[in-house]
């Protein structure tokens, strides 16, 4: 599957499934110039918030004149603070900027008018040249771009506690398949380790889901639950959703109270062995104390090697920005190459800038830039490239759901019910 052949296939399924919102059609470049720069996010802690204070802290020595104003709203993997995004968006009152993930997630304010095409940006800033072609086609919708990259993420990899798997007799290598897993942590579980795979709240959950449908129907079978193509009813759907629920037997009964970083830390702590999560993980240990590869390791979640399940953190232009040459000089500190690396640096993503040095980065990053050049590229279900908003939620719904009441045939029936309401969306709008 070619790189470029799965960014336009994410796109296409996106484009199709928005869920319109109501606009009152007004001018989307009336923004004034003056006033503060608010920039919303999800970021409020962690390598997150670190990579975020970079970027502010450049902007401030670039733009002395401007008054950047950041606005993190914390929880639900983003899911409060987009929440919050629409609200302003829907009564007229945008931030300057906001964050958003590049792809399908940014279809719901593109067809109701919320975001101002800034391809213009990427001429004078030579952007086009810079991002690699398969970005440049997650980030266009007919002919237009409507955000700026500031990185690179990957979804499908396991974070590992080495100690405890010595102790247990494992190897510190991935297994084979999910059902080599299974084996390894049935025999932590066995041998007194009461949750062996450490997982959070839901968004967690629909992040884990995400990697084993990607390690059960392959790249191209899971592309095909966005375009169409693949059947949710389907024997192999069943057989990847037993496989997950297999794999939740092993989690934490206090999954629903945490989030991400409690998760990971009960990795750190050995109080787990592992965790699928993206690689925002190693930031947050490496302020740990923890040394990479001596203090934990990592690999592709079973089954998925040589696949890159991706993502990318951007910023959008709204409409009616409040000071939009503020917002349009902070897109500028954020796309930059300075600007990408003092943020990757501190998240622990890579830069979305293919010009830049992978020996200014870290072990992990060095190994993402590599895999990232090479593998088969599909587009993350949680993390907003694979498809809108709303599909999303309706899948969070059902994941949160089994969570509570582990029925494989219902979850199935809610993620086969969320298919046909978004297709039939698509094939109404279209």
């Amino acid at each position: 599957m070619r790189r470029t052949a799965l960014a336009s296939a994410a796109i296409l399924a996106a484009a199709t499934m928005l869920t319109a919102c109501g606009d009152d059609g007004s001018d989307a470049s009336s923004g004034s110039s003056g006033g503060d720069v608010e920039v919303m996010t999800w970021w409020t802690e962690g390598g997150e918030k670190a990579g975020l204070d970079a970027l502010i802290q450049l902007f401030d020595s670039q733009y002395p004149d401007q008054h950047l104003v950041s606005t993190p709203i914390a929880g639900g993997g983003g899911g409060n603070a987009k929440q919050e995004i629409m609200q302003r968006l829907t009564q007229h009152d945008p931030p300057s900027s906001f964050q958003g993930h590049a792809g399908g997630e940014l279809q719901d304010y593109i067809n109701t008018g919320r975001l101002q095409d800034i391809s213009s940006l990427y001429d004078e800033e030579g952007w086009n040249h810079v991002f690699p072609p398969d970005l440049i086609d997650m980030l266009t919708y007919q002919g237009a771009i409507y955000s700026v990259p500031a990185n690179i993420h990957r979804a499908n990899l396991v974070w590992a506690n080495p100690q405890v798997l010595k102790d247990a007799g494992l190897p510190l290598t991935a297994p084979a398949s999910i059902d080599d897993w299974v084996d390894d942590l049935r025999q932590l579980q066995q041998g007194g380790m009461k949750a062996p795979l450490a997982i959070a709240t839901d968004w967690t959950q629909v992040h884990l889901l995400e990697t084993v449908l990607i390690s059960d129907l392959g790249p191209d079978g899971y592309t095909g639950l966005w375009d169409g193509s693949t059947d949710w009813g389907s024997p192999e759907i069943t057989a990847a959703l037993e496989d997950y629920a297999t794999l939740m037997t092993f989690t934490n009964d206090n999954r629903v109270s945490l989030d991400w970083p409690e998760s990971s830390g009960m990795v750190a702590d050995g109080e787990s062995a592992y965790t699928v999560m993206g690689d925002w993980v190693p930031a947050s240990f490496d302020r740990m104390g923890l040394k990479p590869l001596k203090d934990y390791v990592w690999w592709p979640v079973p089954g998925t090697a040589g696949v890159f399940d991706f993502l990318a953190d951007s910023f959008t232009l709204p409409a009616n920005a409040p000071d939009q040459e503020g917002a349009e000089d902070w897109l500028r500190v954020v796309g930059s190459a300075e600007g990408q690396k003092e943020f990757n640096l501190a998240k622990g993503s890579i830069p979305a800038r293919t010009d830049a040095d992978p020996q200014d980065y870290g072990i992990y990053q060095q190994s993402a830039m590599q895999d990232f050049a090479s593998d088969a590229i599909v587009p993350s279900l949680e993390h907003g490239a694979a498809t809108s908003i709303a599909w999303l939620n309706q899948i969070t719904s059902a994941v949160g759901k089994f969570s509570a009441d582990p029925d494989v045939g219902a979850f199935q029936d809610d993620l086969v019910a969320a298919a046909q309401e978004n297709q039939q969306s698509a094939a109404h709008e279209s």
